[in-house]
């Protein structure tokens, strides 16, 4: 490896898998607001992540729906104003719902 460009700040942290409530602990630099107390009684940060090995259909062997419709209007909804169409796609979107 490259000296002086990896982080130095790797600390334990709990990723938990919001799609099966599963858990698991690794050390990682990404910044975390939450915090959780484990079974050791220590509190470590709180990373969530929509899917993990144990929710993905690859390593599960399972397909699961996902909403990604509901998840694309989300991120529209959301960006509409940054984009220099919103206006047109906006009109649009009225004159079809009339």
């Amino acid at each position: 490896m490259k000296k002086g460009i990896h982080p130095d700040n790797y600390r334990m942290v709990v990723f938990k898998d919001v799609s099966n409530d599963e858990m698991f602990m690794t050390r990682s630099c990404t910044p975390s607001k939450e915090t959780i107390t484990m079974d050791d009684g220590q509190e470590y940060p709180l990373i969530k992540v929509e899917i993990s090995n144990t929710s993905h259909p690859f390593f599960t062997g399972k397909m699961k729906f996902v909403d990604t419709a509901g998840r694309i209007d989300k991120f529209n909804k959301k960006f509409a104003k940054f984009s220099k169409f919103a206006k047109k796609a906006e009109a649009e979107n009225d004159d079809a719902e009339e």
